[in-house]
């Protein structure tokens, strides 16, 4: 059987994640260990026994999700060949390691510059997001366009789920519009500020001081990338759009669609929770989840 694997980004983290894993496996319990190393200070405390408002920062709810992640990839053993890979968001990171483009401790480096860079520009350019229920993806488009303050679109998740991202204000005055235009509603989401919008632009530079060190092989496998929606095998070219995701749209629905295109019919979703099926069901009744 051949399938593709999906890593999911952030919001998917919950308290006690990954507690039975390092109990259970000795390889695990390495990995928990090596991890707490990298960073340089005791994640797995906060993964085991912290709470939803110290584990929701977004400069640790990403190096949990990825280290969380990896390891379920290293648990996880299918029957059959793996074909593509994609992550969503942060889930990308997560993708590179199973691809073999990077290593863990290399990956788990980025994970963690890119989250303490990523709280910074959240902190010196407040913003939020909202997610958009009902409207096509050219209306949000069209929307956000005739916003004066900075809102665009920042994850294309499922048909008729749009977030946008932005400015306080932007947001605001966005989501009238956008009530207007006939969606259903326009949720606003708890999130530390505007990820995936030009406010994480100081992000972006300072990912980009670290990635260029960072060794990168040729993924085992198609990589399917936020920035383009379509697989690539281009290491610079897979270097690049990891570093325009910062301020770049998750083209979820596009690369998902193209995976389909391409052949992939069967999906494991690896990390924790199950958003990932949700939304690829949404995107694609036809295929099938948890093979």
């Amino acid at each position: 059987m051949k399938y593709a694997q999906v890593f999911p980004g952030q919001g998917s983290q919950f308290v006690g994640m990954g507690k039975d894993l390092f109990d259970q496996y000795k390889e695990t319990k390495k990995i928990f260990l090596q991890a707490n190393k990298i960073l340089g200070f005791p994640i797995t405390e906060i993964m085991f026994e912290g709470n939803n408002e110290e584990l929701k920062e977004t400069n640790i709810a990403q190096p949990a999700i990825f280290i969380y992640s990896i390891i379920k990839s290293k648990l996880t053993l299918k029957k059959g060949d793996v074909i593509g890979l994609a992550g969503h968001s942060l889930g990308e990171f997560s993708a590179l390691v199973a691809s073999n483009v990077i290593s863990f401790e290399d990956g788990l480096k980025l994970v963690d510059v890119r989250g303490r860079s990523m709280k910074m520009a959240c902190d010196s350019n407040p913003g939020t997001m909202a997610a958009v229920i009902g409207l096509d993806n050219e209306s949000v488009k069209n929307a956000c366009m005739k916003i004066h303050e900075i809102v665009v679109p920042a994850n294309y998740n499922c048909p008729g789920q749009v977030v946008i991202s932005g400015e306080k204000k932007g947001i605001l005055n966005a989501s009238k519009i956008l009530i207007e235009k006939g969606a259903r509603k326009v949720i606003p989401l708890n999130v530390g500020g505007a990820f995936h919008s030009p406010l994480m632009l100081p992000a972006k530079e300072e990912l980009d001081k670290y990635i260029q060190k960072i060794d990168f092989k040729r993924p085992s496998c198609l990589l399917y990338q936020n920035t383009i929606g379509k697989g690539i095998l281009d290491i610079e070219e897979i270097r690049k759009n990891l570093i325009d995701q910062i301020i770049s749209p998750v083209l979820w629905t596009q690369s998902i669609n193209q995976m389909v295109d391409d052949g992939i019919k069967n999906f494991v979703e690896i990390g924790p929770g199950k958003v990932l099926q949700g939304l690829i069901k949404k995107i694609n009744p036809n295929v099938n989840l948890e093979f």
